[in-house]
């Protein structure tokens, strides 16, 4: 893990069984828009995270779906330092501690489990899991947790569902992704409780396998512009 990984992640969990912490919530909303891309190529991801960096974006989420995936979190956050690296698809422990030592700035995950929480918790590794339903909420701010990956947003009710969850967890803090693109992200982000969304809409595998950087660029530019 990262220098500023590690630094990071002992504020972000600070609050872990009491008061969450606010920073990584303000890191989140820093971010705007997290494009989730999937590609085992170093060569091509970081290609890709150079377009998509140049097009003004702060911060991209590599799945851990593909194989190599680790090894373009670390080239990625070599190459471009300033670009928060974040691992996605972080499902159980074993993945979250790959991805930490290969130094991602956090980790998002699509659901969450006790024992994914605990590892999170006992590695100080930012962790943003992921809440279908306000048991899942709860359970995450057990362990002093506020900011949540709502998974697949579109399927689970979308804008209303996360009206619908402000009412009681005026804390809790959302990044919505699944079934979001151009045509609709800004309606998630003028709530009050997103503090980002995730979206492959400028990462698509077409744009990746022709190499049509230029494009991904003026599509990250669209996303972050306000």
């Amino acid at each position: 893990m990262s220098k500023q990984a590690m630094q990071a992640g002992q504020a972000g969990q600070a609050g872990a069984g009491g008061a969450p912490d606010e920073r990584l919530a303000e890191r989140l909303k820093e971010y705007r828009v997290l494009p989730v891309i999937t590609v085992g190529d170093a060569e091509a991801a970081l290609a890709l995270c150079a377009a998509l960096q140049r097009g003004g974006m702060r911060a991209v989420e590599i799945t851990l779906r593909a194989p190599g995936a680790l090894e373009c979190i670390r080239e990625v956050r070599a190459a471009l330092p300033e670009l928060a690296v974040a691992a996605g698809t972080v499902v159980d422990p074993e993945t979250l501690q790959q991805a930490a030592a290969a130094g991602c700035d956090l980790c998002l995950s699509p659901g969450l489990t006790g024992r994914l929480l605990d590892a999170a918790r006992e590695a100080r590794v930012d962790l943003v899991p992921g809440a279908g339903s306000a048991s899942d909420i709860m359970q995450g701010m057990d362990y002093g947790l506020n900011c949540f990956k709502l998974f697949p947003a579109a399927a689970l009710g979308g804008v209303d569902m996360l009206r619908a969850l402000a009412g009681p967890f005026p804390g809790a803090r959302f990044c919505p992704t699944g079934g979001l693109g151009p045509g609709n992200f800004r309606d998630y982000l003028a709530l009050p409780n997103v503090a980002c969304c995730g979206g492959s809409w400028m990462a698509a595998p077409h744009l990746i396998e022709s190499g049509r950087w230029d494009e991904v660029e003026a599509l990250a530019a669209a996303a972050m512009a306000e």
